[in-house]
């Protein structure tokens, strides 16, 4: 026979296991409210392509509010060949495919850190593994490298010398990297 008290147990339990549910999804749902940012890329045609590519839920950050950093470490997601044709002065390289959580374990924590890629869709899921061991001021650079370079930034070959040369990652994706001459590109 099943007592009253036991009644009242299980029904207080499943009260609580559905507010504690709905609790979860309002804190899912405000973090990633919190995490989105007004970044913006200069191509409204871009800014629609990366509205729809990315997830938007790690911190992100433009090339304007790049400025406001006065030293960063940049850490460059794309894989050791667009790496090796040009990149963003003194970054250092962790790939996507072959990312590593053990290649940045001894990076200050507390540093502000800049993850790119080409237009930010890779260093967004490396953003993402960064915070949850723990790097507290860890951004996405919206629009990655291809933005980096648009805006008229400088890049580097492995030799530190400013070059115009980009991987563009495929010709599909060359179309958001605008003033290149023939050439400058590379697949």
């Amino acid at each position: 026979m099943i007592s009253v008290q036991s009644l009242c147990n299980q029904s207080i339990n499943q009260t609580m296991k559905h507010i504690s549910k709905i609790v979860l999804i309002a804190i899912v749902f405000l973090s990633s409210c919190f995490t989105r940012s007004d970044a913006q890329v200069e191509s409204p045609k871009f800014q629609k392509k990366l509205q729809r590519l990315l997830r938007h839920n790690v911190k992100e950050v433009s090339i304007a509010e790049v400025k406001q950093f006065e030293t960063v470490i940049y850490l460059d997601a794309r894989e050791k060949v667009e790496y090796n044709v040009s990149h963003v002065e003194n970054s250092v390289w962790v790939g996507y495919d072959d990312f590593d959580i053990q290649s940045v374990e001894k990076l200050d924590k507390s540093k502000t850190i800049i993850i790119y890629c080409s237009v930010g869709y890779r260093s967004e899921k490396v953003t993402k593994k960064l915070e949850k061991v723990g790097f507290k001021t860890v951004y996405n650079l919206y629009g990655g490298i291809f933005e980096w370079y648009n805006q008229g930034l400088p890049i580097v070959n492995n030799d530190g010398r400013e070059t115009d040369k980009i991987h563009a990652y495929n010709e599909k994706w060359s179309q958001w990297v605008k003033g290149r001459k023939e050439g400058d590109e590379v697949f």
